[in-house]
């Protein structure tokens, strides 16, 4: 008689991968036989995952219509669930489609990969509080230069070659697809949530670099340093200031250090 844990570990490996060996541990009838009920079984765990797949990612979707099926079955077979929520299946679905070679050449579908699961991500992200403008006032002038951030846990930063935002806007939305662009030079976004919605914007590249700067737990005195090589000595405590405020007022920063 097989024990508990091994009839566990035969049934996974049905479910995951096809493997023979369980069928004799299941009983069949006249009407449903042993092998109709595992079928069963194994083509729900798969439908499961696809449906979780549409709901991470309906801009992408949208935009393979039928073929999204195909792309959502073909990850499925190559990558098992690790995780007890279901929410987060497909994390791995973007470099999927840069490496497969049936969707590698046609690299806007893993950034719309990447840009939907990141805002997913932002939106499901940690609660945590947010800086009031008025703590600012709070900091002592000689405390400024070695304040750091602790920025909002769904804060990310993305760098996008290709028009994935508006695409995106457009397929879940009603707005008019618009054609597929391409940028040689990437453009630099940033991802939030604030209360119950999540926000993006594009950066300039000084604000880009600053806000990486920041997000790697450097003092404002540095942020001000690096910013000098970007828009001159005398304007970089000005900009630092300003985008200090931006970040502030948009809810994206929860402490200072």
């Amino acid at each position: 008689m097989s024990s508990l844990n091994d009839l566990q570990a035969r049934f996974q490996a049905y479910l995951l991968r096809g493997t023979a060996g369980i069928e004799s541990e299941v009983e069949g009838s006249e009407r449903v036989s042993a092998a109709t009920r595992l079928g069963i079984y194994g083509n729900a765990y798969a439908a499961r995952l696809i449906e979780a797949m549409e709901s991470n990612y309906p801009a992408l979707a949208s935009l393979l219509d039928e073929d999204f099926q195909d792309l959502a079955q073909a990850y499925v077979a190559a990558h098992d669930s690790p995780f007890f929520s279901i929410r987060w299946y497909g994390d791995g679905l973007a470099d999927f489609l840069a490496r497969d070679e049936r969707y590698a050449e046609i690299p806007v579908l893993a950034e719309l990969a990447r840009w939907e699961w990141a805002l997913r991500a932002a939106f499901d992200a940690a609660d945590a509080p947010v800086l009031k403008a008025e703590a600012l006032a709070t900091v002592a002038p000689a405390a400024w230069a070695q304040l750091r951030f602790t920025f909002h846990p769904s804060v990310a930063r993305l760098a996008l070659h290709w028009n994935v935002p508006a695409l995106w806007q457009a397929l879940t939305g009603d707005a008019e697809r618009p054609e597929t662009t391409f940028s040689r030079a990437a453009v630099d976004r940033v991802i939030w949530r604030e209360d119950f919605t999540s926000y993006f914007r594009s950066l300039e590249p000084p604000e880009a670099r600053a806000l990486d700067g920041a997000l790697a737990g450097w003092p404002l005195g540095e942020l001000c340093e690096a910013l000098c090589e970007s828009v001159g000595e005398e304007r970089a405590p000005q900009a630092a200031a300003g985008y200090l405020r931006t970040w502030v007022g948009a809810g994206m920063i929860s402490a200072l250090r």
